[in-house]
């Protein structure tokens, strides 16, 4: 009998590089991958499912079903914050595929089988992040094929990656999740991001092209962590002038005091909300890693709102897999 656990990290989304469909490309994610938090997924084959973690049992479901396999006894060990900006259903989903497939002595493809699971239809960045991790740029999907209506799980591929570049490895990135809502995600989701996508301003996407292509790849490729999380971050603003009518800001409350407040700090080098949020990131360093810590803490503080503060490594390998026969 093969006991297999999978185990992934976190993943940012810094923005898109396009929302308008005024040009022929349409989303295009801008994110990394994460050492930490992690989700750790362990898997047996069996006859039936046997899995009580109420996210991941439909997944398991859809899993055996389309791997045409007769079951298997899956645990979570451990899972990110549930749509808090980290990617925790993508990962969540694809490390649920990968340990049921392996388990039962089955090839997975990842990226094909994403989509059947509801995955990967506008960003690629979390697919990319559980196959590779690494600073990664998708190539988004063609504008002709944006629809009003939610396609049906399957119905779409992931967008291919068109940057990949390795995280420094003396880079940090600081994350505060605060205690509050959960992001926008499902139906409220598909809905909101229809109302920007309709509503863009093209512009905004003309100089989000030029922030990335003259600042952001050149400081990756330099290894300049404070160039990086300036360009970063700018790209974040960008994309929170499109999403502003939905959220309530630039930031959703209460991430715009909380990234004000980070930003002040001279061991943070950029900051913003990734995805929906409420999860803040800023890029810092080894050298000023503790300074940054503290930086989130105070933030915290000065807004009186709970919450979790850590800084973590980017990750530069996928999923790591581990066969117990």
């Amino acid at each position: 009998m093969s006991r297999v656990r999978v185990s992934t990290g976190a993943r940012l989304h810094f923005g898109f590089l396009n929302l308008s469909l005024a040009h022929q490309r349409l989303y295009g994610g801008l994110g990394v991958g994460l050492d930490e938090p992690k989700t750790v997924v362990t898997a047996t084959p069996a006859n039936g499912i046997d899995c009580s973690h109420p996210d991941a049992r439909p997944y398991v479901e859809t899993a055996v079903e389309i791997l045409d396999v007769p079951g298997a006894d899956v645990t979570v060990s451990s899972a990110l914050p549930r749509h808090a900006g980290l990617g925790s259903g993508t990962q969540l989903a694809l490390a649920v595929l990968v340990a049921v497939g392996c388990a039962n002595d089955r090839e997975v493809s990842v990226r094909q089988l994403a989509p059947r699971l509801g995955r990967g239809g506008r960003s690629g960045i979390g697919v990319a992040s559980f196959e590779t991790g690494g600073v990664l740029v998708d190539a988004g999907h063609p504008t002709a094929r944006f629809t009003t209506d939610r396609p049906a799980d399957g119905d779409w591929t992931v967008p291919s990656v068109a940057v990949r570049h390795a995280v420094p490895d003396d880079w940090r990135f600081l994350l505060v999740v605060p205690d509050a809502d959960a992001g926008r995600n499902g139906d409220e989701e598909d809905e909101s991001m229809r109302s920007v996508v309709e509503h863009a301003d093209p512009d905004i996407a003309d100089r989000i092209s030029g922030v990335l292509s003259r600042r952001l790849l050149p400081a990756v490729a330099d290894g300049s962590a404070p160039r990086f999380g300036k360009a970063v971050s700018e790209i974040g603003r960008l994309n929170g002038a499109w999403y502003a009518d939905e959220q309530g800001g630039v930031y959703r409350p209460p991430v715009g005091e909380l990234v004000a407040s980070v930003e002040d700090n001279p061991a943070c080098y950029g900051a913003g909300q990734s995805s929906w949020g409420p999860a803040v990131y800023a890029i810092t360093d080894a050298e000023h890693a503790d300074e940054a810590r503290a930086a989130g803490e105070t933030a915290l503080a000065a807004a009186d709102v709970a919450g979790e503060v850590r800084v973590v490594r980017g990750r530069n390998t996928g999923a790591d897999i581990r066969r117990n026969d």
